[in-house]
């Protein structure tokens, strides 16, 4: 049987990046596979993309370049993990990492994988949100080459080479570094009116304290000064930065998708009350007050539910795109009921019968979910393709909710070790092929033709 005259095309001779992209999407679409490609007329030919224009092109905006380094790096991350994980398990040789593995998993999730999808959202949209002209290369790039750098050395610096650890760590610094050497300008011109971004960057400089801990750590300071930087990773960094945004851009999709009869909910109040709280619970997970968190968790709980109602999620379930932010927003209440029941337990029995349930209810269902739903809006809309979820996204998003409650699971077996890894090797699973088709937009141009 002959081949199709498309993959003819595509076989004789050699053809731009740009010209083979087309090719595939089109040879998908017949087979099933690609569900959110626009129609030709709604797509100009686009421009060619040679491999020697890749670094031009990734530069070309700081959400493709960062977005790209996070795709990239939720495989790393978690490879990195699954690999550790099952030679303990099978009993199978591993080179030792020179800080324990669960800080460093921590750590490294925390303050690299994740942060690289936020720098690459805050760095683009700040200069938005207030009105002001966006970042040139030369503020954004380092960041890129600072903390996408140093994230890579610190991994290989896991595998028994702590000078190269502490390396990819200094490195990691400076970028965070000039990511607020970028954004802090555009705040100060605005003269911090805009709240979204104040809290975004109040979170960002409490990540620059916890990653410098961290650092200290490594150096062969206290232990404390990694608990202070993991603790700092989740409540002080990911969750505010997390919130503020949801705060900022969930009522305004929706308005957008629903029309006039929608009502934004966005009050003023939200954000100091979000901070009051946080700040609350990282205090008490500071100083070991955990019999006490709950006074902070069940507000918290109570706060994200009201939100979530207030933003009418029942409205909002189409588009895809709307709903999978919804969903993933639901683990939130979910999370924070959790951790509400593991203290007032811990303070009645004097036991964590939950374990890490809890702080994996929030990492891998809020900010795992939260992440697939957002950067694939901001994916799809910045490379000039149509708002839809498509069945990659939905794909991965699905998966990833079993990953979960896998994870959550584990914590309530008396072997949790072959859960904890097939959790983590799930994780991979999942993120693939999601990761791949983020990756081939990212270097590749945008399909409208527009510059971006």
């Amino acid at each position: 049987m002959d081949r199709p005259a498309e993959l003819r095309f595509v076989t004789r001779g050699r053809r731009s990046l740009a010209e083979i992209a087309v090719v595939v999407e089109s040879v998908g679409a017949t087979a099933g596979f690609v569900t959110n490609r626009a129609s030709p007329e709604q797509v100009p030919a686009p421009r060619r993309a040679a491999l020697a224009d890749l670094p031009q092109l990734l530069a070309a905006a700081p959400h493709r370049l960062m977005f790209f380094a996070g795709a990239t790096s939720v495989l790393t991350s978690m490879l990195w993990w699954t690999c550790a994980l099952a030679a303990g398990y099978l009993g199978h040789a591993f080179p030792p990492s020179p800080v324990p593995v669960g800080w460093a998993h921590a750590v490294l999730t925390q303050y690299g994988m994740l942060p690289m999808f936020i720098f690459g959202f805050l760095l683009t949209v700040f200069p938005r949100w207030m009105g002001q002209p966006s970042l040139s290369r030369l503020a954004y790039v380092p960041v890129f080459a600072g903390v996408f750098g140093g994230y890579l050395l610190a991994h290989v610096g896991l595998l028994d080479h702590q000078p190269l650890l502490l390396a990819g760590l200094a490195l990691m610094l400076a970028g965070w570094l000039a990511a607020l050497i970028a954004l802090g300008p555009i705040l100060w011109r605005n003269r911090a009116r805009d709240r979204h971004a104040l809290s975004c960057y109040i979170a960002l400089i409490l990540g620059l304290c916890g990653l410098g801990a961290f650092f200290a750590f490594a150096l062969g300071a206290s232990w404390a000064y990694a608990y202070f930087a993991i603790k700092v990773g989740t409540f002080g960094l990911l969750l505010p930065v997390y919130f503020t945004v949801c705060h900022r851009m969930i009522p305004f999709f929706s308005a957008g998708a629903t029309g006039p009869s929608y009502h934004s909910f966005k009050p003023a109040w939200s954000l100091p009350v979000l901070w009051l709280l946080v700040l609350a619970h990282l205090a008490g997970e500071l100083t070991h007050r955990f019999d006490l968190l709950w006074l902070a968790d069940a507000p918290l709980a109570v706060f994200f539910l009201a939100h979530w109602i207030a933003w009418q999620p029942w409205k909002c379930m189409k588009p895809g795109l709307l709903a999978a932010l919804y969903l993933a927003f639901a683990w939130l209440p979910i999370a924070f009921v959790l951790f509400a029941a593991q203290s007032l337990i811990f303070r009645l029995a004097g036991d964590f019968i939950l374990g890490r349930a809890p702080v994996h209810a929030l990492t891998i269902g809020f900010f795992g979910s939260m992440l697939v739903a957002m950067v694939t809006r901001v994916t799809q809309g910045h490379s000039g393709r149509p708002l839809a979820m498509g069945r990659i996204p939905w794909l991965t998003f699905a998966l990833l909710q079993v990953v979960a409650l896998t994870r959550i699971l584990a914590e309530t077996t008396a072997n949790s070790a072959p859960w904890l890894v097939a959790a983590a090797a799930g994780w991979l699973i999942a993120f693939a092929p999601w990761v791949l088709r983020s990756l081939w937009i990212y270097v590749t141009p945008r399909i409208d033709g527009k510059p971006g």
